[in-house]
């Protein structure tokens, strides 16, 4: 995804999840194959898509603009699933709020961003 980081991994302070500002409508990708297991608006996240991987990984993706997904799709790794974009209330700018839980536990998805 074009962009640069504006807040990391950060468990210690709440923040479950690496936080990158980009243009709205930037295309939003799956970190892996997997199953649409969430996708609607939320109050906090806003347009927000969930992707349920092997594994026990779950990725979640916040503040799009708009979902190219629905609940049941099966998707395949960096298959387009969303665009960014800055709904919801808990954002000060377009920019993606990306988390990666594993059996119920945040992981830090840093590794899983590929330059394009």
């Amino acid at each position: 995804m074009a962009g640069f980081a504006t807040r990391g991994f950060a468990p210690e302070e709440g923040h479950y999840a690496v936080d990158i500002a980009t243009a709205a409508g930037t295309p939003v990708r799956s970190i892996g194959d997997g199953y649409v297991v969430m996708a609607g608006r939320t109050k906090g996240g806003g347009q927000a898509i969930a992707v349920q991987h092997a594994q026990g990984y779950l990725s979640f993706y916040k503040h799009n603009r708009r979902l190219s997904k629905d609940v049941g799709d099966r998707v395949e790794a960096r298959e387009v699933i969303a665009e960014s974009g800055n709904s919801g209330e808990m954002t000060t700018g377009p920019h993606l709020h990306m988390e990666l839980w594993r059996d119920g536990l945040a992981q830090n998805p840093a590794a899983y961003f590929i330059e394009e």
